[in-house]
């Protein structure tokens, strides 16, 4: 590896632009334009057909997108002919604004009008490339000229609108804004407002691409600053960001691009783009959602969005993918398990109504997840509180909180021994064969009682094909039905842990029982389930005894 060829390529504005350092977040949601549909589209081994292309703007409409960038259409007929079924079907809502790519090239100009031709509601996107390796190595032209272009295309621009009678709305973009002198991006930009005259009925959009991301966010936020301060026509001018993710921080770029006076983004869903990709706006937008700052987009159903997605582009979301990765809210670990689990608790209890749970930077409700299968994941790493989560939430088992480690132990050796992780009727499978209804040394046939000097049992115990009858007193039915079995076993244990609760509700209810059967140091859990909640804790009591037998 050669590190001596590779240098800075970025260049600092001539003056110190810091006042975006001085905010703590972003307050407002920026302009939001979608360029799923080009920078997106162009990106893929295998670019979206026509009706592919149709529903995925279906999609930026329900999601909220107000502008989307369609395509470029004189760059091959697919483009061309996605962008006439838009208009032709009538597939545009009235509140959607299309944006169209154009190079600052005439006879491309013109073959972009003729392809807008009928919409009501347009945003002309030009562009030609500024950055001194552009201009020295790609055009090998000096600084007036390259200028020359893009005033040039401006003048076009603005020339077949009117002729066209139509209204469109102009967007210039100084391409490899980053490797571009500021004061010489600022020259050009004023140059080509200068053309448009931009009012406040009728902004000009001046959008900054970091066409290939070459500097630390804090860089581009300096850059930003800078032609915000300085641009002519500021009050009608929306200043836009094109962040690209070269070295990873896309989204951070456009945070600090807001901070530092822009007023929108050009982004795609989940940051698809060339190389590493675009400025993700599902991020960038939940980012703004988890501070309490409305994005205006809607990603409520995250899961459905991301499966169109994947339909749509061939494409796979990372399981880490921020907020709609299959894994982000997903919780393994033990100690964090249990910090969500009594979260949740808190906030049942005390109708707390701001998100603050452990390890959750959001409710994973908000974007279409379920915590039971999203977030409390179970393997051989969990703990307890996890598995006394997952029991309670989807099968209203509320384990007692001695009987959770045995329960927990139990069935991380399942998934440690299996090697995966278990679902929820796994998890409930291991606590039914493990706690409720352990049958190996013994069951209860027919059991009596009457009322003496307390409580006398007359008990069946089954072992295989031998019955014997015991009886047995005690201070309750529970207690006599426990001396009888010690009497049988020749084992000495006390009750311990217990605990009964219902099921559900009606005049069927079922009521659930745990005890545990405390012998020497160690305590051997049980748990039952009938209507009689006597019963029920008989059976809870053969489990524990069952257990401790099997020891």
């Amino acid at each position: 590896m050669d590190v001596g060829k590779y240098r800075k390529q970025f260049l600092l504005p001539p003056e110190r632009c810091m006042d975006w350092a001085e905010q703590t977040m972003v307050t407002r949601a920026p302009v939001w334009c979608s360029v799923d549909l080009r920078d997106g589209n162009q990106a893929l081994i295998e670019p979206m057909g026509l009706e592919t292309k149709l529903e995925f703007f279906k999609l930026l409409v329900r999601i909220g997108f107000k502008e989307i960038e369609v395509g470029f259409p004189a760059a091959s007929e697919t483009e061309y002919a996605f962008l006439r079924a838009l208009i032709e079907r009538v597939l545009i809502p009235d509140d959607v604004t299309i944006q169209v790519l154009t190079q600052a090239r005439e006879h491309i100009i013109k073959k972009t009008f003729e392809a807008i031709d009928g919409a009501k509601n347009v945003i002309v996107h030009v562009y030609n490339s500024t950055s001194v390796a552009q201009r020295e190595q790609v055009f090998r032209k000096d600084k007036a000229e390259i200028k020359a272009i893009a005033v040039e295309g401006a003048r076009l621009l603005k020339e077949l609108t009117e002729r066209a009678g139509a209204k469109y709305r102009f967007e210039y973009s100084p391409e490899s804004f980053t490797g571009t002198e500021p004061e010489y991006a600022l020259e050009v930009c004023n140059a080509v407002l200068d053309v448009w005259q931009p009012t406040a009925d009728r902004k000009a959009i001046v959008n900054l691409p970091a066409t290939v991301e070459n500097a630390m966010p804090h860089v581009y936020a300096q850059q930003v600053e800078y032609l915000h301060k300085h641009l002519n026509y500021r009050g009608n001018v929306v200043l836009s960001l094109h962040p690209h993710n070269d070295r990873g921080c896309g989204v951070a770029s456009a945070e600090f691009g807001l901070l530092a006076g822009a007023d929108r983004v050009e982004g795609t869903l989940f940051g698809n783009g060339e190389r590493t990709g675009n400025c993700d706006v599902v991020t960038l937008a939940m980012n703004m959602y988890s501070q309490g700052v409305d994005p205006r987009l809607d990603f409520g159903d995250m899961p459905g969005i991301s499966a169109q997605y994947e339909s749509f582009t061939g494409m796979q979301i990372s399981p880490r993918q921020p907020y709609a990765g299959e894994l982000v809210f997903a919780a393994f670990s033990g100690s964090h398990q249990d910090a969500i689990a009594k979260g949740m608790r808190f906030r049942e209890e005390t109708g707390r109504t701001v998100w603050d749970v452990p390890y959750l930077p959001i409710d994973p409700k908000d974007v279409g997840r379920e915590y039971e299968s999203d977030v409390i994941r179970i393997n051989s790493q969990s703990g307890k509180g996890g598995v006394g989560y997952v029991l309670e939430h989807a099968f209203g088992v509320k384990l007692p909180a001695r009987m959770k480690e045995a329960v927990g132990y139990a069935v991380k050796h399942v998934s440690d021994m299996e090697h995966k992780e278990l679902k929820a009727e796994e998890i409930f499978g291991v606590f039914t064969q493990k706690f409720l209804s352990p049958r190996g040394h013994f069951t209860l046939g027919e059991v009596h009682y009457r009322q003496e000097d307390g409580i006398t049992a007359t008990v069946e115990i089954i072992e295989g094909k031998r019955k014997t009858v015991v009886e047995a007193t005690g201070n309750g039915r529970l207690d006599a039905v426990s001396n009888a079995l010690k009497k049988h076993f020749g084992v000495q244990y006390e009750l311990t842990g217990y605990e009964q609760h219902a099921l559900s509700s009606g005049s069927f209810a079922q009521a659930i029982s745990y005890l545990g059967v405390a012998c020497g140091e160690h305590v051997y859990w049980g748990a039952g389930e009938h209507s009689d909640i006597t019963i029920a804790s008989v059976q809870a009591l053969v489990s524990a005894l069952n257990n401790l037998l099997d020891a």
